[in-house]
Formats: structure tokens, sequence, C-alpha cells
């Protein structure tokens, strides 16, 4: 029988001697590494930031639930212009609003890319308008801002759908007897004007199907705000085969495209080619108009896509400003009482608020120009890319520089905006109670990405909330002192507070 005797000390202390040996080069092979990437880092002339490490990058230097505050303090620290690392890969970021501006709109043909966004690739696939660049992006783009802005071929415009679903809006409300939380409502309103943009169609704010569609939203926007979104975007290809919270982002998706299939399938049956009655319907004429050309942009998938995009981006930050404008007014009611004054000289009682009234409401005007720039919902705005290698500002910017434009500290600038911390709808008028524009007013961004949807996400909050005030007085559970219009703490400043309000009849 063989007997296994144990190791001789001799033997022993070998095997140690090779383990230790071989730790000790796998240590002094990553200390090599790390000097010579820090090297290499350096030589590139890139903006200063914090030192990154390996594979993590700059995420010790900065706090994936409070993105936004994290940046305003490395840019006291470096230049307005920094770079940080997600993971391996540079980002530079712009903070300010002159620094925005001289990238976005002096230099807007290098910087008019949108930036890599692995993670938005693994839910679009390339396809659609909103992540896209090249000539993908400006057919699709020129044919969704030429649909969207002639839509109703002659018929009417998309105020007519708005005003239309204004007045269900009022209905509904007048159904709700005590407090309730307006979101859902909200959502519901914006939602069915893309409905019927997109779709031809609205449904009913009791419709299970459209209530399922809103709760997945919701939740989808929610959890792209946390710190497992924030990774997600860091480290896509890794993070999407792993289990967590941010599978609910892929799995709600999944439900969203099954919503927009089904309506696909319909358009494509009852199609009239001389009677075009939506979004869909223009753009698959178009695809049939331009089957026999090689490489066209016009084919199902960017269909599919661009209604997605359309869908999801029109939805969630229009009717999250409506949400914020209420809960504002709420605090200010003196503010509220005045907007309500000059609602009723100009519209009445007897007609709904039009375009058209703006103009003649500079007071209006200035106090929604005020709460979109106080409420910033989207702090860090969407990324860019530089088209070509560029110098910016004595730096080096490699092509493909991914390009954060920090919409926070442009519509914050106190160079632009005395006392930002304040909300104060007078920076927008003049001495002589006329509306005054400023240039650093850029809540949709600037230059050549400025967001798709601008003029009907404008024309949607200023018809909801004047036909809201027209109709509605405004009470709330809490004292206005004690409201709070801040986000709720660790999203990002991306997702407003819970509340919850009566409106009654005026």
């Amino acid at each position: 029988m063989h007997v296994r005797l144990p190791p001789s000390r001799y033997e022993a202390t070998m095997e140690l001697g090779v383990s230790g040996t071989l730790l000790l080069a796998i240590f002094i092979s990553l200390v090599l590494y790390f000097f010579i990437w820090r090297r290499n880092l350096n030589k590139k002339n890139m903006p200063p930031g914090p030192p990154p490490l390996p594979v993590l990058g700059s995420m010790l230097h900065v706090n994936l639930k409070e993105m936004p505050q994290s940046m305003m303090k490395l840019s006291e620290t470096y230049d307005p212009v920094f770079t940080i690392y997600l993971s391996s890969k540079p980002a530079v970021v712009l903070v300010g609003y002159d620094c925005v501006k001289e990238a976005l709109i002096d230099h807007r043909e290098i910087f008019g890319l949108r930036g890599p966004f692995e993670f938005g690739n693994l839910l679009f696939k390339g396809y659609g308008v909103m992540l896209t660049n090249g000539e993908r992006w400006k057919q699709i783009r020129r044919f969704s801002l030429s649909t969207l802005r002639n839509f109703g071929m002659g018929k009417k415009s998309i105020e007519e759908p708005i005003k239309e679903e204004a007045r269900y809006l009022a209905e509904e409300i007048k159904t709700w007897k005590s407090l309730f939380d307006p979101t859902y409502l909200l959502t519901m309103a914006v939602s069915n004007v893309i409905c019927s943009v997109a779709f031809g169609e609205r449904f009913d704010y009791e419709d299970v199907k459209f209530k399922t569609l809103f709760a997945l939203l919701k939740e989808m926007f929610e959890s792209m705000a946390t710190t497992w979104g924030m990774l997600l975007n860091v480290f896509p290809r890794t993070l999407h085969f792993l289990p967590g919270p941010h599978q609910k982002i892929f799995t709600n998706m999944g439900k969203v495209k099954d919503f927009i299939a089904e309506s696909l399938e319909s358009h494509k049956a009852t199609l009239d080619p001389n009677c075009p009655r939506d979004f869909i319907d223009c753009f698959l004429i178009k695809m049939k108009e331009d089957k026999e050309i090689d490489n066209t942009e016009f084919h199902f998938e960017n269909l599919f896509v661009t209604v997605q995009n359309l869908f999801f981006a029109g939805t969630e930050t229009t009717s999250t400003t409506l949400k914020i404008s209420l809960r504002i007014l709420l605090k200010y009611p003196e503010v509220l009482a005045k907007v309500q004054k000059e609602i009723d000289h100009v519209v009445g009682q007897n007609r709904c608020p039009s375009v058209e009234d703006r103009s003649k409401m500079p007071y209006t005007d200035a106090v929604i120009h005020e709460i979109q720039r106080f409420e910033n919902i989207l702090p860090l705005g969407v990324p860019h890319a530089a088209a070509e290698t560029t110098i910016f500002r004595g730096y080096t910017l490699p092509k493909d520089t991914t390009v954060f434009a920090l919409l926070d500290t442009a519509l914050n600038d106190p160079k632009y905006f005395q006392n930002p911390e304040k909300f104060d709808p007078s920076r927008f008028l003049d001495a002589n109670g006329h509306f005054k524009k400023t240039k650093a007013f850029i809540p949709f961004l600037t230059g050549k990405r400025i967001c798709l949807g601008e003029g009907m996400a404008r024309m949607e909050i200023f018809l909801f909330l004047t036909f809201i005030l027209q109709n509605f007085t405004l009470k709330s559970e809490e004292p206005s002192s004690c409201i709070d219009v801040s986000p709720l703490p660790n999203t990002n400043g991306m997702i407003p507070r819970s509340y919850n309000i009566q409106l009654y009849p005026r």
C-alpha cells in the first residue's frame, strides 16, 4: 500500500519560497504597470484631475450618489476643464456657462458628437436618434423634427392635443376630493401627448396597460439615478450579467418594447399612405419610399428605437418639471398669486390658455424659466464626445474623448445668475416688467445636440401649468415655510421629493 508522507521541512520551505516569489513578482508587475500607466497619462496633456487608479479610475474621488456635487468640489481644486476616469477611460468635465458655451456652440462641430454610452447601447443597440451619430443621427433627427413640427399634416398642430389632454386632466383632478400625489396624473397627461403624436391615440387614465407602462418608466428612471445605475454606466458589460436591482432597468425596458411593438404591428396592418395618422405612419411611409435605397436609415429597427426615444425622453422630464412646478408654487404662495392674477387678466375663465398668450404673460413666463433653472432635473446633462483630436483651453483632447458639459453649473453660474441658490423669477424680468432672456438659460442644453423635443416640452409645460392654475386653487398639508423643494438626497439631483396636494376648483 502506498503511503503519502508529509513534505519535509526543506520541501515546505521551497514551496513557500516559490509562492512568495510568485506573489512578489505579481506585486512588482502591478506596481510597474501602475507607474507606466500613470506616466503615459501625464504625456497626453489632458486637463488636470484627481489621480486615477487602474480599473477603478476616479471612482474614489466621485460620490456616485451625488455626482453633481462631487464634480463641483473637484472644479474648485482643478480648472473649469478637468479630467476624471470612468474605469480606464478619460472623460473631460466642463464647468460654468462660458466653458460649456465655448465647447458646444463656438466649437459645435468638434463637440457635436454624442458621447460613448455603452449602457445606452445595451438598451437601444445603436439605433434611433438619442444616442447615435453620423449619417444615421442626421437623417433620423431631420425627419423627426420635420414630422413633429408639421404633425397633423395641416389638420391640427401639437398645441391642440396638449389642450385636449389638459381638459381631460382637469376632469380627472376634479374626481380627487382629498390630498393626493400628483405624480401619476401629470405623467399620464404628458404621456398621452406623446401617445397622440407617436401612436395616434390617447389612453384613459384608468387603462391597466397605460398604468403599467407608467410604473415601468418611473421605476427605470429612479433606478438610473441610483448608485447601481451610475455603476451600470461605468461598467455596463460587466454589470449587465450580474444580479442586482439594476436588472429592473433591462426587465422594464423589455416590457416597454412589447408595448411599442404591439402598436407598430397594428399600424403596419392599417396603414393608409394617403392619410398618415401620426409619427409612426409617417415613418412607415418613408420606409416604403426608401426601400430601394441601399443603406437607408429608414428601416424597422430605427423606427422601433426612435419611438422609444421619443416616448422615454418626452415623458419623464416634462412631467417631472410640472410636478416640481406645483411644489415650488406651494412653497412661494406670493408667486402663485401673481401668476394666477396674470392668467385671469390675460386669459380669463372663458377659454383655454394658448401658446400665443405666453408673450402677453411676462411674469408667468419668468416663473416657468426660473423653475427650470432652479430645479434642473438633468444636472449632469448628456455626454458629448470630441469628433477629432483638438486643443481646448490649452489642453489636448484626443478624438472620441467623452465630454460632460455640466448643465447644473451653467444654470447656477453666479456670473449670469446673481444668488443662484435663491428662487427669484425677477431675474428674467427687466426694469419695466418685460420678459428678459438670459443666454445662460439652457435647460435643454445647447449646440448641435440640443434636445429634440424642446419646442414641444416648452409648449406642454406652459399650457398644462397655466391650465391647472386657471382652474384650480392649490393647497398643501404642509406650511409653505416647511416645504422642501430640493431633490431627494443620494439620487444625483434627478428625483424630486414626493408630496401631496389638493386642487380645489376656482
